[in-house]
This record gives C-alpha cells, sequence and structure tokens, in this order.
C-alpha cells in the first residue's frame, strides 16, 4: 500500500520533457474523463501508464498500435487511461518556472517579444524585491539588461501587466492556448483546446 506522499506523486508526475514524449505517453484523465492536468499536460511515460494498469489504478480508453512483450504475454502500449479514483484537483498553482512563463503567455512583460526569455525581479534582489509571483516577471536577454538592478521608473521601463498569483482556473484557460508539440489523435476527444469555454 502506498503512503499519501507517493500516491500523490503518482498521480502528479507528469512528462515534462519533450524528448520523453516522443515514445508512446499516454494521457491521463481524472475519474470524471477531464486531463488532471493542462499545465503541463498530464500525461505519463508509456511505462508508468502500463504499471498503472497492472496495479489496477487505471482503465485503459484508447490504445496506440505499439506492441510491448512481456515473457509470457504482449499487449498494447496505452495511449489514454482513466484513474478509477477521483483527485480533487489542486487550487494552488505552484510557483514555478514553467508556470511562470505560462502565466505571462511565454513572452517579456516589457516589449512583449516571444524568445529568448528569462525572468526579473520587478523590484530588484538587491533593492528588498522577494522571489515571488507579485514581483517576477518573464522578460527577454535584452529588457533584463537594460533594466538590470533598476527601478522601473529609474529605467523608464513599463510593465504590459501588474504581476499576480494566478488562479487554478486562470492557468487552465492559458494552458489550453499554449498545448504541448505532441498531441495524439487519441487525445483529441478530451482535449478542447480551441472550445469556447462556457460562460
Amino acid at each position: 500500500m502506498l503512503d499519501k506522499h507517493h500516491q500523490t506523486e503518482f498521480r502528479t508526475q507528469f512528462v515534462r520533457e519533450p524528448a520523453s514524449l516522443r515514445h508512446n505517453p499516454a494521457l491521463v484523465l481524472n475519474a470524471d474523463f477531464r486531463p488532471l492536468s493542462y499545465y503541463p499536460l498530464s500525461l505519463w511515460p508509456w511505462q508508468e501508464a502500463i504499471k498503472a494498469v497492472f496495479l489496477d489504478r487505471v482503465t485503459i480508453i484508447a490504445e496506440y498500435d505499439d506492441v510491448v512483450r512481456s515473457q509470457r504475454q504482449s499487449f498494447r502500449i496505452p495511449s489514454v487511461v482513466v484513474l478509477k479514483d477521483y483527485v480533487k484537483p489542486q487550487k494552488r498553482v505552484a510557483f514555478t518556472r514553467f508556470n511562470l512563463f505560462l502565466r505571462d503567455e511565454f513572452c517579456c512583460q516589457y516589449c512583449g517579444a516571444k524568445g529568448d526569455l528569462t525572468f526579473d525581479h520587478v523590484v530588484p534582489r538587491s533593492r528588498g524585491g522577494v522571489t515571488s509571483w507579485e514581483n517576477v516577471v518573464a522578460a527577454c536577454s535584452p529588457c533584463n539588461l537594460r533594466k538590470a538592478n533598476r527601478s522601473l521608473r529609474h529605467c523608464g521601463m513599463h510593465l504590459r501587466r501588474t504581476p499576480r498569483r494566478p488562479s487554478s482556473e486562470e492557468m487552465h484557460a492559458v494552458g489550453r492556448r499554449f498545448p504541448p508539440n505532441h498531441l495524439h489523435d487519441s487525445w483529441m476527444d478530451f482535449l478542447y483546446w480551441d472550445a469556447e469555454l462556457e460562460s
């Protein structure tokens, strides 16, 4: 029997590395048939999906054509699995590099550039600024160098919007606009990336 920490970890450790997405990842749905996460998309390596099937934690909804073989049997690799037990979605959005870039829609909060992103402390740490949702923004390298450790007033720069802690709902909405590079056909019935959200 897994302890509570390992159960949580089991359900929230998703593939984030693009290299892992090239090898038959499984889309993980909650018991209500919605993805556990959109940011990043809840994907497991195929090995984890098969392990979860054998542990009777998930039901297979769709499969790849690819087959894996053990000494005794062969079976198709799951492409979509659904958890047998409903997991309550996390309300608190973790303060991570990916989530900060996602909140800022992968663009510099000073000039709007979309490439060469890094981070900037709006109030520099050397002036007492803290590392928090409310004081860190995505910034392109040129803007970051231009601002350096000065205040916005001293360098004549302006933020496109005031940084703040995003809600889980806001991150889901933004996450739908930035799907991963790899989307398997069997996932499309469960992902509504371009669907208009109900008001």
